[in-house]
């Protein structure tokens, strides 16, 4: 099993230490079981609580499973599933028996399922009942696809995952697999167009637990977790897979999508004392009547990814619960947070310090390092980086730059070392000849009491110079109209440079998300340039 001694937590950079012949899935249950924590509840889901020695079971059973049909070392598996014990069970049996897990996310629509059962070629594919209509098309087009496990009641003409994990045995010796190699993939949240599928290797997870888990969040035993992102997102999967098992926390599953009433249920019913969110989350949370006092909760901190957390929702949530959210980045291609706020040492408006482990670089247009306060790509240098996007040579080399990774996020970095983010590449603005954010607009534009949420891009104007545009979804019984279009031009101007505001306001109902709550910018541009036409 991995080890990180204070001699290695003290080094710089601390590293942890991997044995060549190591099962990603073996040491992650079996570490539990070896320091006594067989009854200990490891999960809880809509259905039960299962201890950790119900969870190792369930590992061997459906590792047996997965081999029963002839599934080999290598071979691939797309699971699609919502979040429920079965999850952590099947992906984890998978890696045991050396198959490859591609964890998909589960709101994608038939093409999309299309495209990544043909790019990754997978044998096999575990989906759950309630989401087989949306694979079916693609089901039939794979001519890859040799056998479909449904998870559920009724399976139709397909495996069922209850079924053949029933019947398979208990026991399950782990592959002769190493560090090194491919362990499951995650496809990229498809935030800027076409996902990619993005291969980790077994020693990555735990890498994840040791360097930001532990020292940065300060997970234990004792605590409980509960993740509104969901596990086939990298930033979930560490949250409520890799973390609480190298630790042997207690994780809450929930099955249905995270909107407010939802996670409120789980916060109160089970008292996670650890919440992880995204933005988008902790401003609907924050906005919602049925928002819980102080008391009614557990929580002892709170992390946010995914996209930056603007200060103000931050502040409003600490002050209401008394507790921090630790703002922070990591991303499909580093596995997890690698830039993150420290408890005790939050700064509002900033994603922190580089987590120990990391090292960090901003690189401005010209290819050279950035100056202190001057806006540069973060580039990413740290033990978890993927191995390459498959069947992507181009987009391998362009993001993975040998023993550096390009993040596609601009930062600025202040004295004191803190990082401030400036928005994607590919969003930033240039206006009057100087580069403007996107999400310093959006940010003051949430200062507003009437506003949930905002995304800005650039649109040319008549002289086809681009300008700010924003897109603004109103709080619940706030009416849209130009004088309050108006009055957030005017409430932006009051607080940042004048050329930064935006110079049209469009109410929507909605903003364009990946699941994994990210803006999708890209499709607010894509629909300005079709009006254009």
């Amino acid at each position: 099993m991995p080890s990180l001694s204070t001699a290695d937590r003290g080094a710089s950079p601390p590293s942890v230490a991997i044995p060549r012949d190591y099962n990603a899935a073996h040491d992650l249950v079996e570490r539990n079981l070896a320091a006594g924590r067989g009854a200990k509840i490891a999960y809880i889901d809509d259905a039960g609580r299962y201890s950790y020695a119900e969870l190792a079971e369930r590992v061997n059973r459906a590792a047996n499973a997965l081999a029963s049909l002839g599934l080999e070392m290598e071979h691939r598996v797309m699971l699609v599933h919502l979040d429920t014990i079965d999850w952590p069970s099947a992906f984890l049996g998978a890696i045991k028996a050396g198959i490859v897990p591609v964890a998909a996310n589960t709101l994608l629509t038939p093409a999309d399922y299309d495209f990544m059962l043909k790019d990754s070629r997978a044998r096999a594919l575990i989906v759950s009942e309630q989401l087989l209509p949306a694979l079916e098309p693609a089901i039939k087009a794979s001519p890859f696809l040799k056998h479909v496990i449904v998870s559920g009641k009724n399976p139709g003409q397909h495996l069922s995952l209850q079924a053949l994990t029933a019947e398979a045995g208990t026991r399950f010796a782990p592959a002769a697999t190493t560090r090194d190699d491919p362990c499951f993939w995650l496809y990229s949240s498809g935030s800027t167009g076409t996902p990619k599928g993005t291969v980790h290797v077994h020693s990555s997870p735990i890498q994840t637990a040791e360097l930001y888990a532990r020292p940065i969040l300060g997970i234990r035993e004792s605590d409980v977790v509960f993740s509104a992102a969901k596990l086939f997102f990298a930033y979930g999967l560490g949250n409520g897979l890799s973390f609480p098992l190298a630790v042997g926390a207690t994780t809450v599953l929930m099955a249905e999508r995270p909107a407010p009433d939802a996670v409120f249920k789980r916060l109160k019913e089970h008292q996670p004392t650890i919440f992880y969110g995204v933005p988008t989350l902790f401003g609907a949370l924050l906005a919602s009547p049925a928002l819980p006092t102080r008391a009614e909760v557990a929580m002892r901190v709170c992390t946010s990814a995914g996209e930056a957390l603007p200060a103000d929702i931050g502040k409003r949530w600490t002050e209401h619960f008394g507790v921090e959210i630790l703002d922070g980045i990591g991303s499909t291609e580093m596995l997890h947070i690698f830039l993150s706020n420290r408890p005790g040492e939050v700064r509002y408006g900033t994603t922190g310090k580089p987590v120990p482990g990391y090292e960090l670089r901003l690189i401005d247009e010209h290819g050279d390092p950035a100056k202190t306060g001057e806006l540069g790509e973060l580039q990413i240098k740290g033990p978890t980086a993927a191995a390459m996007y498959w069947n992507n040579r181009a987009g391998s080399r362009d993001t993975f730059m040998g023993a550096w990774t390009r993040s596609g996020d601009k930062y600025t970095v202040d004295a004191d070392g803190y990082y401030t983010y400036g928005g994607r590449s590919d969003d930033m603005l240039k206006v009057s000849g100087i580069y403007v954010s996107p999400f310093e607009v959006e940010a003051a534009l949430l200062t507003h009491p009437d506003v949930l949420e905002a995304a800005v891009i650039g649109v040319p104007d008549e002289q086809e110079l681009v300008k700010p545009k924003a897109y603004v979804v109103a709080k619940p019984g706030v009416k849209a109209s130009a004088e309050l279009g108006d009055r957030l031009k005017q409430h932006v101007k009051d607080r940042l440079a004048p050329y930064k505001y935006p110079r049209w306001v469009e109410f929507v109902p909605e903003l364009p998300k990946t699941a994994t709550g990210k803006i999708q910018r890209f499709k607010l541009r894509a629909r300005e340039e079709s009006a254009r036409r």
